[in-house]
């Protein structure tokens, strides 16, 4: 193997094995806390592009119901997580019927 060809494996390899500036946390609320205090830029080096897929065309919907205490506990966690009630629905449906597939 080259001398050059050896240098850029010895860097990728280094480069794979180096540590992380962002911290391992415990919590998403954790997690929010600190990155509310840090920029997303200074760390850019460290983050990777994700797919991410956008529901378009919705054309059948389906009519679910709640009793009065279980909606109430639905919109608000939809609020703390940033989304309306029928969005954090549709989104766990979702990922529940990916698991099973």
């Amino acid at each position: 193997m080259k001398l050059h060809e050896e240098v850029k494996r010895m860097d990728r390899n280094m480069k794979q094995t180096k540590l992380s500036r962002i911290p391992t946390f415990k919590t998403i609320e954790e997690e929010a806390n600190w990155w509310d205090t840090h920029s997303f830029v200074d760390y850019m080096d460290e983050l990777k592009p994700v797919k991410v897929q956008f529901a378009k065309n919705l054309s059948e919907g389906i009519t679910i119901r709640f009793a009065p205490e279980m909606l109430t506990k639905l919109r608000t966690l939809g609020q703390k997580k940033g989304v309306g009630p029928t969005t954090l629905a549709r989104m766990w449906i979702m990922e529940h019927l990916q698991a099973t597939v």
